[in-house]
C-alpha cells in the first residue's frame, strides 16, 4: 500500500472588522462647498460693512498692547477650543485651526450654522474621520447650544438686578423668567440624550467641559475689553452686558450677532452713550477682523486647490 502525501488545505483568512476613514467623493460638497461659503463670507462682510463709518471707528480704537492681545485671545478662543474637541475625535491636523476659523466667520457674518456645513466638507477630505461624522458634528452643537443656554441663565439670575438697570422695557424678573424658559430645550436634550447624541458618555462629558470653557473665557474677554476701553465703568455694567451679549448669541439663525448686539444696547441706552459707542466700535472691529481673515484665508484656499488640480 503506497503512502499517499498528506496535504494541508489552508484555512481561509478570517478578516478582522476594522474601523476605516471616510471615503471621499469629487461632488459637490467637496468641490464647491468651500468656494460658494467663502464669496458668500466676503459679500456678507462687505454689505455689512456699508452702514459703519470706519474711519470714525478707527479713530476710537485703543493703541494699548493690552486691548489688542484681549482681542485676539477673545477672537481665538472659540476656533482653538473646538480644535482640540476635534482634534481628539479625528485626530484633525494643525491646518484645522484655519478651517475652523473659516467656520466661525461664516457662521458669524454669513448664516447660522453654515460653518458647520463648511465644516463637514473640510473635514471630509483632510481628517480621519470614524465613525459617524455628521453625527460627531451634530453631537458638538447640540451640547454647545446646552452648555450656552445653562451659562446664560445663570448668568441672568445673578445679574437680574442689573439687567433691570438697563431699561430694556420688562420687569427684570420677566427676563430671568424668560431666560430660564431655554432651559427647556436642555432639559429635552438631557432626558433624550440616548437617541439623540450618538458619542460615548465620557467623550460627551469632555466635550461639555471644553464648551463650559470655552463660555467662561469668551464672556471674560468680552468683559475685558469693554473695560480696557472704559475703566472707570462699573462691574455691575459690564455683568448685564455680558449677559445680555449671551442672550444675543442664543438667537438661532442670526448673522453678525455683535452688530445685533451693539443696536440693542442703543435702542436701551441710547446712542450717544459711551458705552453704546464702545461697543459699537469693537463690534465694527470683530466684522473688520472677519472680512481681513476670510480674505486671506479664502486666497490660501484657492491657491491649494489649485496646486492640488
Amino acid at each position: 500500500m503506497n503512502d499517499m502525501p498528506l496535504t494541508m488545505t489552508p484555512l481561509p483568512r478570517v478578516q478582522l472588522p476594522q474601523l476605516t476613514p471616510t471615503t471621499v467623493r469629487k461632488n459637490f460638497l467637496g468641490r464647491w462647498l468651500a468656494p460658494l461659503l467663502s464669496a458668500a463670507i466676503l459679500i456678507a462682510a462687505l454689505w455689512q460693512l456699508r452702514g459703519i463709518d470706519v474711519r470714525e471707528m478707527l479713530r476710537m480704537v485703543p493703541h494699548s498692547p493690552l486691548f489688542w492681545t484681549i482681542f485676539a485671545l477673545g477672537y481665538l478662543v472659540t476656533p482653538f477650543s473646538e480644535w482640540v474637541i476635534y482634534r481628539r475625535l479625528w485626530q484633525l491636523p494643525p491646518s484645522g485651526i484655519l478651517a475652523l476659523l473659516r467656520k466661525r466667520i461664516s457662521n458669524e457674518i454669513v448664516l447660522g450654522y453654515s460653518g458647520e456645513l463648511y465644516f463637514y466638507g473640510w473635514a471630509r477630505k483632510h481628517a480621519t474621520m470614524v465613525g459617524t461624522p455628521f453625527g460627531a458634528i451634530k453631537d458638538v452643537s447640540i451640547l454647545s447650544a446646552v452648555v450656552a443656554n445653562v451659562c446664560t441663565l445663570a448668568l441672568a439670575v445673578v445679574s437680574w438686578q442689573a439687567l433691570g438697570a438697563l431699561h430694556l422695557g420688562t420687569d427684570a424678573k420677566v427676563m430671568t423668567i424668560s431666560a430660564a424658559s431655554m432651559a427647556i430645550p436642555s432639559l429635552v436634550t438631557l432626558v433624550l440624550r440616548k437617541k439623540l447624541l450618538t458619542l460615548p458618555p465620557p467623550e460627551l462629558s469632555r466635550i461639555a467641559v471644553i464648551h463650559f470653557l470655552r463660555i467662561v473665557a469668551t464672556t471674560l474677554f468680552a468683559a475685558l475689553l469693554w473695560a480696557a476701553v472704559m475703566p472707570a465703568a462699573p462691574l455691575a455694567w459690564w455683568l448685564a452686558l455680558a449677559t445680555l451679549r449671551l442672550l444675543v448669541s442664543r438667537l438661532p439663525l442670526l448673522p453678525n450677532k455683535d452688530i445685533v448686539f451693539a443696536g440693542l444696547v442703543a435702542f436701551t441706552v441710547g446712542r450717544t452713550s459711551d458705552v453704546t459707542a464702545v461697543l459699537t466700535m469693537i463690534a465694527g472691529l470683530w466684522l473688520i477682523t472677519h472680512l481681513l481673515l476670510g480674505a486671506a484665508l479664502t486666497a490660501v484656499e484657492l491657491v491649494t486647490m489649485e496646486r492640488a488640480k
